[in-house]
């Protein structure tokens, strides 16, 4: 998935005007209030806001300020209905949540129907549009899959089943959770947000495909289709495994906030959480969502000290993450993959072993797996070759930058196809800058 340049539509991203853009012309207004109200109430009923039974009495009203205990503060100012038919229970945090998740619901539920709608509806016609058909079958694997991926973690979040689920995920237990149950909220925004930004992303680059109009008149969906092979379709689940294992990594540093208060945390635990968590986790869901403007960023700073200071941290957290720490700071709160695996083995302390935060099994290997080995060992990846990394990455993505660009730094011209050598093609000139023109030998 490649995106726009990213200046221009900062602020359109972050609004997601495309998204909202698609669904004004799709007419399908009332169906993003459909699947947002469907989900609150069903948020609600789940998470015990909403009760309905027989209450004798008539109505009562009430504003609830705190507790005696000056606990769970994120839930007060608060709201409590009691009548005759139930009990409505609205706790300041997770009313707002809800009310946050159930709009962006709507709107992702609503999108990824009128793009599979659509999808279904080309594909009955592929004996008259062959090749329309190839273009959007070849966009659909890497896009659709981050749209489903957003609902449905959103959704398992807010269930209650979900709660253990999200505990794995952030490295926390369900106890801790449901003592400080802002986490979790904390957690559906967070990954749904993700989710509707992809959403924006795809509809940014590629809604031409699925219908929509462009802005203005000099305005050009067309884009250059990726070439799908068994590199691209490893490259495309390499991007949706860095997406979630970034979010997750980055959120299981709030996950250790219920346990651990960061007013009273060592310089270590500061260490782990700010370049461990943090940093690489952002590197890895900047690189998932938006590979050009990373790629720019790290090239054009290269040679600059922020950009060494940057390379520096992202070799020191990735090699501490995917590989471990002497025994002193093992002992300080900072571990690593080996330091786990020592731990799993049993082995003492002495010599660098920690002991994992879940027992032996699948939980934790996937947790060393994707969270340890894959966001650590792609920082140090990006931090000692970039435009190896970066290259492999932006064949996959579609546009990207061409060699002589990433040598300066310069801005990608979107929808251009990157200057790459394939097989059985040869470069025989260029009809504008920056393109190059091939055939057959």
């Amino acid at each position: 998935m490649s995106e726009p340049p990213p200046s221009p539509h900062a602020y359109s991203i972050l609004v997601l005007s495309e998204v909202r853009r698609f669904l004004r012309e799709s007419h399908a207004r009332m169906m993003v209030v459909f699947f947002a109200v469907l989900y609150a109430l069903g948020s609600m009923v789940l998470g015990g806001m909403l009760i309905l039974t027989h209450v004798p009495g008539g109505y009562t009203s009430e504003i609830i300020w705190g507790n005696a205990l000056g606990s769970g503060v994120w839930n007060y100012p608060g709201y409590l209905l009691v009548a005759p038919w139930g009990i409505v229970s609205l706790p300041f945090l997770a009313f707002w949540s809800m009310v946050y998740v159930a709009i962006g619901v709507g709107l992702g539920t609503s999108v990824a129907i009128l793009i599979s709608v659509r999808l279904v509806r080309d594909l009955r016609r592929a004996s008259a549009q062959p090749g329309a058909v190839g273009t959007i079958a070849g966009l659909t694997p890497a896009m659709i899959a981050l749209v489903t991926l957003g609902a449905c973690c959103s959704t398992t979040a807010a269930a209650t089943a979900g709660v253990g689920l999200v505990a794995q995920a952030s490295g926390s237990s369900v106890a801790a959770l449901l003592v400080n149950n802002w986490y979790l909220d904390l957690f559906q925004v967070a990954v749904l947000t993700v989710a509707l930004y992809a959403q924006e992303m795809l509809l940014e680059v590629y809604g031409g495909l699925f219908g929509l109009r462009p802005r203005d008149a000099g305005e050009d969906y067309a884009r250059a289709a990726p070439r799908w092979n068994r590199r691209t379709w490893a490259t495309g689940v390499l991007r949706g495994l860095l997406l979630v294992s970034g979010v997750t990594w980055s959120l299981a540093m709030f996950a250790e906030w219920t346990t651990t208060s960061p007013f009273g945390a060592s310089g270590a635990l500061w260490f782990q959480w700010i370049v461990q968590h943090q940093l690489l986790a952002g590197l890895a869901v900047a690189v998932a969502l938006f590979p050009a403007a990373t790629v720019g960023f790290l090239v054009g700073t290269a040679g600059r000290p922020a950009g060494i200071v940057l390379r520096v941290a992202l070799i020191v957290g990735g090699t501490t993450l995917a590989i471990g720490v002497p025994p002193p700071l093992a002992g300080a709160a900072v571990a690593g993959f080996v330091n786990e695996l020592l731990g799993a083995l049993g082995l003492p302390a002495a010599w660098g072993a920690v002991a994992p935060v879940f027992a032996p099994g699948l939980t934790l290997y996937l947790r060393w797996a994707f969270q340890y080995l894959l966001v650590g060992g792609f920082a140090i990846a990006v931090a000692v070759g970039p435009r190896r990394t970066f290259g492999f990455l932006g064949w996959a993505a579609g546009p990207m930058f061409p060699d002589d660009e990433l040598e300066s730094g310069a801005t990608a011209r979107l929808g251009e196809p990157p200057a790459l050598s394939f097989p059985g093609l040869t470069s025989v000139g260029s009809d504008r800058p920056g393109s190059v023109t091939a055939r057959e030998p």
